[in-house]
């Protein structure tokens, strides 16, 4: 659904008194191919007219990754040179308009949070990252602790309804076997997890019993001796998992995103083609940036 039709939702419910503005809490991103400080402006402006708003809550980057402007994908030909330092100074300017109440961050890791931290004068409040029962995101978790960076997790569920991979995180038998003993369904006990942790939790869903559901997570908790069961799940990203993979090129694709890497040379969870896509995308922005050079031999 686009901001637009968001927009004329939220306007219609201020109208009709369901609900006041200062009862939501509303975040937006910015996207890759809107990185540069003259364009960050006018793409929030879009915003708020689209949703009808004066200000939104929270503005994220979306990616530690920039691509060209009017470009879609990850295409080698789409990625140039990231300048988080610029984006991020224009975005400082859209918070001291009031445009937004809050700024933040999307898929950064401790490396590349710690750098903006530096040289930020308004700095993030969120760090919105892949976070569930089998991707802890322990390190991210401690270093944004440290320095004052709520973590917010999305797919804690594990991105079950994807089609492009496979996600068996609540089908784990200690998860399950959780669920079972104190009564809840293994999402529930995913979600109640992640609350837990000290963390936000972000499920996704178009199933109204299911989003119902997601809600019935806060009068009840994990028992102790369950929830340090958990922390026997084994960890595994599904962002980054790699089909055919090394240390090398796990190293290339880290560049890229600076994730929280963890490679695993498990077979089945990808087609090598993916792979191969993303592999090709990491070098041409390495390329891009200069940090590697391809030279022909005669």
């Amino acid at each position: 659904m686009g901001y637009y039709w968001i927009g004329l939702a939220l306007k219609k419910l201020f109208d009709d008194g369901v609900v006041k503005r200062e009862d939501l809490w509303i975040t937006s991103k910015l996207w890759c191919n809107n990185h540069a400080p003259e364009d960050v402006p006018v793409t929030l402006e879009n915003t708020l007219k689209d949703l009808q708003l004066d200000y939104i809550n929270l503005y994220l980057i979306h990616w530690p990754a920039r691509t060209k402007k009017g470009t879609t994908g990850f295409k080698p030909e789409n990625l140039i040179p990231t300048d988080i330092p610029a984006t991020w100074k224009a975005l400082e300017s859209c918070y001291d308009k009031g445009m937004t109440r809050g700024l933040g961050v999307s898929n950064f890791s401790s490396k590349k949070l710690g750098d903006l931290l530096k040289v930020a004068r308004v700095p993030p409040v969120v760090n919105q990252v892949e976070c569930h029962p089998s991707w802890r995101q322990t390190k991210l978790r401690e270093f944004c602790k440290s320095n004052g960076v709520h973590l917010s997790g999305y797919s804690p569920l594990g991105s079950p309804g994807t089609k492009w991979l496979k996600s068996n995180v609540l089908q784990h038998p200690i998860l399950t076997s959780v669920a079972e003993k104190v009564g809840k369904t293994p999402a529930q006990v995913a979600l109640r997890w992640g609350l837990q942790m000290g963390h936000s939790v972000l499920p996704k869903s178009t199933n109204e019993a299911r989003i119902k559901e997601n809600f019935d997570v806060f009068d009840w908790s994990i028992p102790d001796a369950l929830f340090e069961e958990m922390s026997k799940i084994e960890q595994a990203s599904f962002l980054i998992h790699l089909h055919h993979c090394n240390r090398t090129i796990g190293k290339i694709i880290e560049t890229l995103f600076t994730y929280e890497l963890w490679v695993s040379c498990r077979r089945g969870l990808f087609g090598g083609s993916f792979w191969l896509m993303i592999l090709m995308a990491s070098i041409g922005a390495l390329r891009n940036s200069g940090t590697v050079r391809f030279e022909s031999s005669s």
